[in-house]
């Protein structure tokens, strides 16, 4: 016969028993902690909720970080391009002041040259001169005894582009360009002469070579001049900032008034006797932005 204690411990059973069957809806956990199945569903689903949260967040920090470093590594190669810009505004500076070959020019610049020729802003600038020259001019008269003068390199307007330019930069590219500065040059001539502007063309080359030279203005387009100056052979060891002095200041002494002097070239521009007016044609190679707009205020 079962003793009581056994008999009380079957009723526990039991009824353990009963109430699980009664309560399936729960759950009990090890601590002892009953939930019910909507519970264990939101709990779940918070679990899910937050590691997809914490995913979304490595995932946003991560595209942060990486476009942190494409704009760093962006803002030093801005730097570096910068640096090298003003490294060859600075040459192009020094090299017309001291009036250096164009074959000393930097390589590492030379793709700077390209871009702003592509970019239209060398045709551009010399597009603004000459509507500057040309505005100047018709705003003058010149006077009737003749004496009034605009001295014009010659030799920047026959090959403001020559061999040099065309070894350096890309043919196709020069050939277009060269066109368009042929156009804007000889459309300042040909204004300067219908207003009746006596042109004094000075050139570096000897005075041997003239014939030479008359053709190629014809042919060129620059007929009408007043005066054509090249050099002696006591001239041709001068220096051209010198020669150029030298002739202005002749012209002076025989009662010219010299107007103005156009040329691309520091040393046609500076010295004594350099007339009212200085237009500095843009240079494509030996190009500095700062000193030709400097130039284009005084002139305006």
């Amino acid at each position: 016969m079962p003793s009581f204690a056994d008999q009380m411990e079957h009723s526990d059973s039991a009824h353990s028993f009963s109430s699980r069957q009664s309560s399936g809806s729960l759950y009990m956990l090890e601590s002892g902690l009953h939930i019910s199945s909507c519970a264990a569903t939101i709990f779940i689903s918070a679990l899910i909720t937050l590691g997809v949260l914490f995913i979304t967040l490595v995932v946003m920090l991560t595209v942060m970080l990486q476009s942190c470093q494409n704009k760093s590594n962006g803002s030093i190669e801005n730097w570096r391009a910068n640096e090298e810009y003003q490294y060859c505004r600075i040459w192009a500076l020094h090299a017309e002041l001291n009036k250096l070959e164009e074959d000393a020019f930097p390589a590492k610049c030379i793709s700077h040259v390209v871009q702003r020729i592509k970019q239209h802003h060398y045709l551009r600038d010399l597009n603004l001169t000459s509507w500057v020259a040309k505005n100047y001019f018709s705003s003058l008269k010149p006077k009737d005894d003749g004496r009034d003068g605009v001295l014009i390199d010659i030799d920047d307007f026959l090959m403001l582009f020559h061999a040099y330019h065309a070894n350096l930069l890309q043919n196709s590219l020069v050939e277009e360009v060269k066109h368009q500065t042929e156009r804007l040059l000889i459309e300042l001539h040909m204004k300067l002469r219908a207003s009746g502007w006596p042109l004094i063309f000075v050139s570096r080359k000897p005075e041997m070579q003239r014939k030479n030279m008359v053709e190629n203005l014809i042919s060129s387009g620059y007929g009408g001049w007043s005066s054509l100056i090249m050099r002696s052979d006591d001239e041709m060891q001068m220096e051209t900032s010198v020669y150029f002095s030298k002739k202005r200041m002749e012209l002076q002494g025989l009662g010219f008034r010299i107007i103005a002097v156009i040329s691309s070239q520091m040393d046609a521009l500076t010295g004594p006797c350099s007339g009212i007016r200085l237009f500095k044609l843009p240079n494509p190679i030996n190009y500095n932005p700062d000193l030709h707009n400097d130039m284009m205020q005084k002139s305006q």
